[in-house]
């Protein structure tokens, strides 16, 4: 198969893929900074409101996950699934976990929610990476990163004398604002190659 095939192929599969991914990315950014926005009111005292905020978090990845999955598959990008039934199956353990967690108050939230920030952020770097040639990616790339590294410091907050979930709101802003600066930047021409 030549470059020029291929090349016509890739951009075929972005045409068709972008416009979707990118109606989702603004859809999880908004999401993310209304989430945060109520866990910054609700999180201090730690109740049912704020214990629900948690495990809706994960289930809200879990519902984009497979938006993002029929998605590629309607538009033949096969390679890009794999990233979003991993990301399916790692948040539901995690809407499990966390539904678990809060039972036992913030300290174990804080954990369960960093190992699942490190394991996402790992298979939402390498999905963007996967993604690169639609454009928009480097932002998904660094937010996975963040991610991982942000993960570390759940886990590390939640042995803290005073652990908080305000943290964890300011992680899915950042996580909001990715998601939107992607979602202006997909589709675009890229060097991101």
């Amino acid at each position: 198969m030549s470059t020029a095939v291929t090349s016509a192929a890739v951009t075929s599969t972005a045409a068709g893929f972008a416009p979707a991914l990118r109606r989702l990315y603004f859809v999880r950014s908004g999401f993310a900074i209304v989430w945060a926005i109520l866990v910054v009111l609700t999180g201090r005292q730690f109740g049912p409101v704020a214990a629900v905020l948690v495990v809706l978090y994960p289930l809200f990845d879990v519902a984009s996950a497979v938006v993002d999955a029929r998605a590629s598959r309607s538009t033949g990008s096969t390679s890009s699934t794999r990233g979003p039934y991993l990301t399916i199956a790692v948040s539901l353990l995690a809407a499990l976990g966390l539904g678990i967690a809060v039972a036992s108050g913030i300290p174990v939230v804080l954990q369960v929610w960093g190992v699942w920030a490190i394991v996402a952020g790992l298979i939402q770097l390498v999905v963007g990476i996967n993604r690169r040639a639609l454009g928009g990616q480097w932002s998904m790339m660094l937010s996975g990163g963040i991610s991982v590294v942000a993960g570390t410091g759940f886990l590390l907050m939640a042995g803290a004398a005073h652990p908080s979930l305000v943290n964890v709101a300011g992680y899915a802003t950042l996580g909001g604002i990715f998601f939107l600066v992607s979602a202006l930047r997909l589709g675009r021409p890229t060097t991101e190659r």
